[in-house]
């Protein structure tokens, strides 16, 4: 997808500046947009003893990037109906603290202490599946759940278990079979697959490098930052959370999953979560992602869901880079410069016969709503309402009845009312009437 020569120049400056000033031996960056991508670059080394140039098809470790994938195989089981998500852990894993919910843990707010009890990350030994659920026991709550936001892999960990004892499937098994073949993300796997690039610790006070120990994370806990990819991999599944996939989630269960949970800036409003997902907001951008760490490895990946443009860059570095800023700015360099995806308008069949006589204006407490039927969704917009808070989109719910599904006054009733030849004469959105014609109360 062509892009202007200036975009593409100041993508490749800004990569070309972290790699020199973040020192690391190798980065691998992509900008999508709609679905394609739009500019790659990858420079530095993928190995060094011997040398080895990265290039576009080198798998990195994306480390907890993992958990967006765990997350849409958690909702996938709720749209199933073989969860809810506030269905409390305990229910679905015996082993569970009681108390925090399937949504608690998605969005890092059922309070469980960070990591699985041990010294794992002096170690590097990680627990199996037994061992995991074993130090449950001995986990620490260290916060009330839903209080406030603490990152978890260990809840994460708990998912993991409920996504095999629900699904009837090895987790790997079923992120293969649900999410990774759909999607065709041929690059991305649990164990590395050639080219893949070595993890590096770079030395603070020279320019030497260190090669990292692998890590490996058995079984379920894979579900909180097992796996490999590549940023060609990470577009793609960027793309999907953007947009939705018929055989993996739908459009609206992504949309909640992007609905602010909980804030984790409290001071500024730059960083909240949703359910599995990180959002971001940088002035009037606000993105969807998450950011990733291994041993000798650093990853992040954006997207402004609304545009379909964002951005992934991975790293072989441990420490002293920010792979997850990186890839935030330069999708917001991407939008800047090109406003989004922004496709033709087409003509379609117009409006079901049943609607055609609701559309266009209406009136309710002195201010006008117009009632619309665009991209194949029944709508109301409130005139001068709120900026995000003005529209309301409706389903079905009965005979002349409609539903709130997203949007202004989520979840209220649109009532018709007709007279004896059939015409609607008056509307009820959550109990107020609404008149074809400005009323006095």
């Amino acid at each position: 997808m062509p892009q202007p020569d200036s975009l593409r120049e100041s993508l490749g400056r800004r990569v070309r500046e972290a790699q020199s000033d973040w020192r690391m031996p190798s980065v691998s960056a992509t900008v999508f947009r709609g679905g394609g991508i739009v500019w790659h670059e990858a420079l530095g080394l993928a190995g060094v003893e011997p040398e080895e140039g990265a290039t576009p098809e080198h798998q990195y470790r994306v480390g907890s990037i993992t958990k967006t994938f765990t997350a849409v195989l958690v909702m996938q089981l709720r749209d199933a109906g073989s969860l809810e998500l506030a269905t409390p852990l305990r229910e679905l894993v015996p082993e569970a603290p009681a108390g925090p919910t399937v949504a608690d843990a998605l969005s890092h707010l059922s309070g469980l202490q960070r990591e699985p009890p041990g010294d794992i990350w002096e170690t590097l030994v990680q627990p199996d599946t037994a061992g995991l659920l074993a130090g449950l026991a001995e986990a620490d709550q260290v916060l009330a759940p839903s209080y406030r936001w603490h990152y978890s892999n260990l809840a994460y960990g708990v998912l993991g278990t409920v996504v095999e004892r629900l699904g009837g499937a090895p987790y790997a098994d079923a992120l293969r079979e649900r999410i990774l073949e759909p999607l065709e993300l041929r690059r991305t796997t649990l164990l590395p697959e050639e080219p893949y690039a070595q993890g590096f610790f770079v030395e603070p006070y020279s320019d030497g490098v260190r090669a990292e120990t692998h890590v490996e994370l058995p079984e379920t806990t894979a579900a909180l930052g097992q796996l490999w990819s590549t940023a060609g991999d990470l577009a793609r599944w960027g793309s999907f959370l953007a947009s939705g996939h018929d055989r993996v989630l739908a459009r609206a269960t992504l949309d909640e999953m992007a609905f602010v949970r909980t804030m984790v800036d409290h001071r500024r409003w730059t960083l909240a979560w949703g359910l599995g997902l990180e959002l971001y907001r940088r002035g009037e951008h606000v993105l969807a992602g998450h950011g990733g760490a291994m041993p000798g490895f650093l990853a992040g990946f954006a997207v402004e869901r609304n545009e379909r443009v964002g951005a992934a860059v991975l790293t072989n570095s441990s420490a002293g880079a920010d792979a997850e800023t990186l890839a935030v700015e330069l999708a917001c360099l991407a939008l800047d410069a090109n406003g989004g995806d922004s496709e033709h308008w087409r003509p379609d069949g117009g409006a079901p016969a049943e609607l055609e006589p609701l559309l266009g204006r209406w009136w309710s407490e002195g201010r006008e709503l117009v009632f619309s039927y665009r991209d194949g969704r029944f709508q109301a917009r409130l005139v001068d309402g709120p900026d995000g808070r003005d529209t309301s989109w409706f389903e079905p719910d009965g005979d002349d009845r409609w539903r709130v599904r997203e949007g202004r006054e989520l979840g209220e009733v649109l009532r018709v009312v007709r007279d004896e030849e059939g015409v609607p004469t008056r509307l009820y959105l959550a109990t107020y009437p609404l008149t074809r014609d400005a009323e006095i109360f």
